[in-house]
């Protein structure tokens, strides 16, 4: 928060510091200089008119019991159902399309074409909540969306039901002394995750490793590589944009050979799921854990050495 219109927020992330701190016991450096900025004079007040210019923080908003407070939410946004669709676009903003909500808070993942700038100068205040690296950044983002919207017990109550389910599922899942190797298939040009980024945490929390090794971020793999590879389990994140399934995987030139193709382990996963970092991040962990714990613990799984 820059501007000064946004004191009252700055005073329920104030909050938000003390709800974390109580519940974790240890210090947040980045919520606690967010802390120190309001005045003790200040007041929070909830805000009214909300809008959300991304699919991930608009779950968060309705997440955290702050639908009623919603007014618009970018055109991307299709979770909830209830959600109000608008036009609106948060890869190409138009200040003046969303000024045109009166809104007294918006959230965001990113700055594009200074679009912050140009809303605190109209006196709105901006919560900018950029893609989360971690479940932890998770965490922490579902706490200031609870705080700056008057939320805090039940972000904080969401938090721990979170943190629970998802150590539950984790031990669902049988442990197997060499890792399953996968490839999560981004689209037909073999973009992947590797196991740095936040998707391949949890997939590591699952006992799952990637076979882009030696790189990281989103790399672009080369076809022999992945034969060469031969993933235990072939995930595909482009079912719903791009119609990959099963099927099409099976017919691509090399690839029925591949031990996932031969034993019926190519997955269609939801992308949306796979794509967003906020409360859904557990129905995926569960999605995924389901397809793990459901292959037989006594089958012998190749031991794959993932391609350098």
């Amino acid at each position: 928060m820059r501007h000064p219109r946004a004191r009252a927020l700055l005073s329920a992330l104030t909050a938000v510091a003390l709800v974390a701190t109580a519940c974790t016991g240890a210090d947040d450096p980045a919520t606690d200089a967010t802390a120190t900025a309001p005045d003790s004079s200040s007041t929070s007040a909830e805000p009214q008119a909300i809008i959300s210019l991304s699919p991930t923080t608009t779950e968060m908003l309705y997440a955290v019991g702050a639908g009623d407070q919603v007014v618009a939410v970018d055109d991307r946004s299709d979770f909830p159902a209830g959600a109000p669709v608008t036009e609106l676009s948060g890869y190409t903003p138009n200040l003046e399309a969303i000024l045109g909500y009166q809104p007294d808070l918006v959230l965001a993942t990113d700055d594009t074409g200074d679009i912050v700038a140009g809303l605190e100068r109209s006196g709105v205040d901006v919560l900018l909540l950029p893609a989360g690296e971690t479940l932890d950044d998770t965490y922490t983002q579902l706490e200031q969306v609870g705080a700056a919207t008057g939320h805090i017990g039940e972000a904080a109550e969401l938090v721990s039901r979170m943190q629970g389910e998802i150590d539950e599922i984790v031990a669902s899942v049988p442990r197997r002394e060499t890792p399953l190797t996968y490839f999560h298939e981004l689209d037909d040009t073999f973009y992947t995750v590797t196991d740095d980024t936040y998707i391949g945490q949890l997939y590591s929390l699952l006992g799952l490793t990637s076979i882009a090794t030696g790189s990281t971020g989103y790399p672009q793999l080369s076809e022999e590589l992945i034969l060469e590879a031969d993933p235990d389990l072939i995930l595909l994140a482009d079912g719903q944009c791009c119609g990959m399934t099963p099927e099409v995987v099976a017919e691509r030139a090399g690839w029925g050979e591949l031990t996932a193709v031969r034993e019926d382990r190519v997955y269609v996963v939801d992308e949306d799921l796979a794509s967003r970092w906020g409360p859904r991040v557990v129905d995926f962990l569960r999605e995924v854990a389901a397809i793990v714990a459901a292959l037989p613990r006594d089958a012998q799984l190749p031991e794959t050495q993932p391609a350098s």
